[in-house]
């Protein structure tokens, strides 16, 4: 599959799978600038890039396990939505738990980009069919 892709800003990093072949569902993307993160304050964190994505896909942007593990900093809105007829900036709302400020650096791995396929729906409202779970709702398989 093609997608179509402009950078905005020359310096910008092009995602990229982490590793050769099939293995890799999400591409790293990576910060355009150099920004600090507080502590509690969500910070939108620049890639210089924008996408074209073909009708019936979506770009999800998910965060990247060493990030969170590390330096607690997480994606609040995980994961993000891009829709295909979205062209602007792709942008990543990161969030610092930590105690100390964080600083991004152009450059670094900030999130992961997974393209995948959707459907559009139409609701038909009516009586649901029955079924062994039922209505049981939280907690409920953890007997």
């Amino acid at each position: 599959m093609t997608v179509r892709i402009r950078r905005l800003r020359p310096e910008a990093f092009l995602p990229e799978y982490a590793h050769d072949g099939d293995t890799d569902a999400g591409m790293d993307l990576r910060a355009a600038e150099d920004l600090t993160l507080e502590p509690g304050t969500p910070t939108l964190v620049p890639t210089g890039l924008a996408i074209e994505l073909p009708p019936g896909f979506e770009a999800q942007v998910r965060p990247r396990s060493g990030l969170a593990l590390r330096h607690a900093v997480i994606l609040p809105n995980s994961p993000g939505t891009i829709d295909p007829g979205y062209r602007g900036e792709i942008q990543v709302i990161l969030l610092n738990l930590g105690r100390e400020p964080y600083t991004v650096r152009r450059g670094d791995r900030i999130a992961q980009l997974v393209v995948a396929r959707y459907e559009k729906i139409e609701w038909v409202e009516g009586e649901l069919s029955e079924s062994a779970r039922g209505a049981a709702g939280f907690g409920s398989s953890g007997r």
